[in-house]
């Protein structure tokens, strides 16, 4: 047993992750949900190069996916301080409580930092604990589920619209990525954008076959730095959730469709529309006429998650 593992009490929860996470909650908050988003597509490109070359994934589990720049610990975190801070008097000016631009240091109040402290730990904790539930935490993606749920919690505590508003036409007021929210939109996107983390994915598994099944966070990485981009006010293109989902489908697919590579890219294509509906469906749902922050990405990530690991599960 290392000495990290010795702080392991149940199943992957390790005490001293949970510590690390209220750092990785914090410096969040700090810089910006939108950057420390981006940080994590970095950290996933530096971890599987040092996966590649080694077999070790430590800088994936931990740094990328894990209590530093984990989604569900990081973005999490420090959507809650966004909202936090929203409900008690600032960021009046720049989108309320939704506003995942504005680094929250800038507001020079330590409490709102500590609220993404606070979230970040228990991002930590529920994401360990869905990872534990016997088939459901090994076919769903435990850190999108937990980032989402950890919005609910955001949107009852900061919040006052509820969870729930659902609006058939966001009019500028009420958009959450104004240049792809038409069915045009995001029905071109999803497809090209597919089509793009299917290809890198399945590329990359065939390339490092040890790393299969993490292939598809390297398109995910990508479309995670673009992130950083539309921190800086740049209209690019939202689309982690098309090719991670369309990444995991070709790879999961491929020997189903009898190594057929076309096949499975077809598939990976299909999964990226279908995510790149869904995710404008639950801003529809959860997002637009909300006052905080649900994360449209995560929702049709960990669905879809569960649709293709079930499917993969039965057929293969």
């Amino acid at each position: 047993m290392t000495a990290i593992e010795s702080w392991t009490l149940f199943g992957d929860f390790n005490l001293l992750w949970f510590i690390v996470s209220a750092a990785g909650g914090f410096f969040a908050a700090a810089i910006g949900a939108n950057l420390a988003f981006g940080f994590t597509g970095i950290a996933i490109l530096i971890g599987l190069g040092i996966a590649a070359a080694t077999g070790n994934t430590g800088v994936i589990d931990i740094v990328a996916f894990g209590p530093i720049f984990g989604p569900h610990v990081a973005f999490a975190g420090a959507a809650a301080a966004v909202a936090y801070a929203a409900k008690t008097g600032e960021l009046v000016k720049t989108g309320k409580g939704k506003d995942l631009n504005t680094a929250m240091a800038g507001l020079g109040r330590p409490d709102v930092l500590l609220v993404g402290s606070v979230f970040g730990m228990g991002g930590y904790t529920v994401k360990e604990i869905i990872a534990m539930i016997p088939w459901f935490g090994s076919h769903t993606d435990a850190v999108a589920l937990t980032v989402m749920l950890s919005a609910f919690v955001v949107r009852l505590m900061f919040g006052k619209t509820g969870i729930f508003n659902w609006i058939a036409n966001p009019t500028d007021e009420h958009c959450w990525v104004p240049w792809q929210q038409e069915p045009k939109q995001y029905l071109t996107l999803g497809p090209l954008a597919g089509l793009l983390g299917a290809t890198i994915a399945l590329v990359f598994s065939l390339v490092v076959p040890d790393l299969a099944g993490s292939a598809h966070i390297l398109p995910f990485a990508f479309s995670a730095v673009c992130i950083i981009i539309i921190s800086l006010g740049v209209t690019v293109p939202v689309t982690h959730h098309i090719t991670i989902i369309a990444g995991l489908a070709a790879v999961t697919f491929m020997p189903i469709v009898g190594e057929n590579v076309l096949l499975a890219l077809l598939v990976g294509t299909i999964f990226g529309v279908l995510s790149a509906a869904l995710a404008e469906q639950a801003n529809r749902l959860l997002h637009s006429r909300g006052d905080t922050h649900i994360d449209p990405p995560a929702t049709a990530i960990w669905i879809l998650t569960v649709v293709i690991l079930a499917i993969g599960s039965f057929a293969g």
